[in-house]
């Protein structure tokens, strides 16, 4: 496929490039980037005029749910694709925990099999423990070999310190993260959200802040032990952990995080509003953990914007807030929220914005990272900045319909990804 775009403001800050430009595509491949005379041009090109587009290199999310194999009714490799591009994101990570479990090479063939030639990049992160259940290290290097770009059994913690242990000293050799799920079960036990104010009132057991903060103050004891060894901390709920990785980081730039929109946005009153489509693993907590997750964006201490994506059908989410499954879709409101709530508010800026949802989460799974010039693969997301838009989870391409922020207003509207030799544009 050919194609041109023309009169589109080119925004990426790792090739300094920022500028209204015409940008020619043929075979997947950048062609050329400049004044373009269409005429010189093949007859079956494509031409779409981006005035008022921005094309930046294309983000990916390093934490989404597809549920495949196992629960498809909820998502498979296909919608949750679709998904991902109506969002904005050229690439994702899969989480392991599908039924079975990604901890043999066969499942991780099933998915990189089933994902071959779609627009979205699919990775895999395998399990760390075989079957999740903390009991024995799966095979790292096997799965390695078969394209685990990470190891983690998120929705359970690795609290097995021998399989800590090890997983972390084979990251410490081939480079690859051990991103844990931080949670302590004793801690958190049968709790459905945050313990605090919110569960009293509802009467409904709680998960305490220290279930998080635990595990990450002794893993990171661990890991620093362990040189070279990769600690990644999964979806950050805690002000206090940000300070624990925050102060980690001073000597130990292999201790990294990421955070999700819902956690620094929303807080555990908005269960209140929306039941069990607030409830998430870990839970949303208090103000004061909020305005500590934005102060680790702004200052780096987070490096990477995702969302969880987590999708369940709509009657598992209406059994009420003990029984529901944790978990919200986040796919498709990502770019929206998050330029909202941290460009708009001047807590980061667009080209920051743009590091920590394209270049590092890339950089972190040693995947190969975007660069913008001719002779390049084109992988593109294409926004509209000036777009104010009502976020519809009836215009979701995913299975799921499970979010808190159905009706919120934002800005900065997914247009359109270009990968793989191929365009789709964003029916949000």
């Amino acid at each position: 496929m050919h194609i041109l775009l023309k009169n589109i403001f080119v925004l990426s800050p790792k090739d300094n490039l920022k500028g209204v430009f015409d940008v020619y595509i043929a075979d997947g491949i950048i062609s050329k980037i400049g004044v373009i005379d269409e005429s010189s041009l093949p007859v079956d090109i494509n031409i779409f005029d981006c005035e008022g587009k921005t094309l930046m290199p294309g983000f990916f999310d390093m934490h989404v749910h597809f549920r495949d194999p196992g629960q498809t009714e909820k998502e498979d490799i296909i919608s949750g694709c679709e998904s991902a591009a109506n969002g904005g994101f050229t690439g994702v990570l899969c989480m392991p925990n599908t039924n079975p479990p990604i901890d043999e090479p066969e499942t991780i063939r099933y998915i990189i099999e089933k994902a071959k030639d779609n627009i979205v990049d699919v990775f895999v992160s395998a399990c760390a423990s075989k079957l999740r259940k903390d009991a024995e290290p799966a095979n790292f290097q096997i799965l390695f070999d078969e394209g685990a770009a990470a190891f983690t059994d998120d929705g359970s913690p690795v609290s097995n310190p021998e399989i800590l242990k090890s997983v972390l000293e084979f990251s410490a050799v081939n480079g690859t993260p051990f991103m844990q799920h931080a949670e302590n079960i004793k801690l958190s036990a049968n709790g459905a959200i945050h313990k605090g104010k919110v569960s009293e009132q509802l009467q409904v057991e709680g998960i305490s802040e220290d279930s998080e903060i635990v595990t990450v103050k002794n893993d990171i004891s661990l890991a620093d032990s362990i040189k070279y060894s990769r600690y990644h901390v999964q979806h950050i709920s805690c002000g206090e952990t940000v300070d624990i990785v925050r102060e980690a980081r001073k000597n130990n730039k292999y201790i990294t995080a990421e955070a999700c929109p819902h956690h620094f946005i929303l807080t555990d009153e908005n269960v209140l509003v929306n039941g069990p489509n607030a409830k998430m693993n870990p839970p949303l907590r208090s103000d004061k953990d909020v305005n500590k997750i934005i102060q680790g964006l702004q200052d780096d201490t987070i490096e990477v914007l995702c969302t969880d994506h987590a999708p369940h059908t709509a009657l598992e989410k209406s059994k009420g807030l003990s029984k529901a499954p944790f978990g919200i879709v986040g796919l498709e409101t990502c770019i929206g929220l998050s330029y909202k709530y941290l460009v708009d508010e001047d807590i980061i800026s667009v080209d920051k914005w743009i590091e920590k949802l394209s270049d590092n989460p890339r950089r972190l799974l040693n995947l190969p990272r975007i660069q913008i010039a001719e002779g390049e693969k084109a992988n593109f997301t294409i926004v509209d900045f000036d777009a104010e838009w009502t976020i519809d989870s009836g215009k979701f391409k995913s299975k799921g319909k499970n979010t808190p922020f159905d009706g919120f207003q934002t800005a900065c509207k997914p247009f359109a990804i270009i990968n793989n030799g191929k365009i789709y544009f964003s029916d949000l």
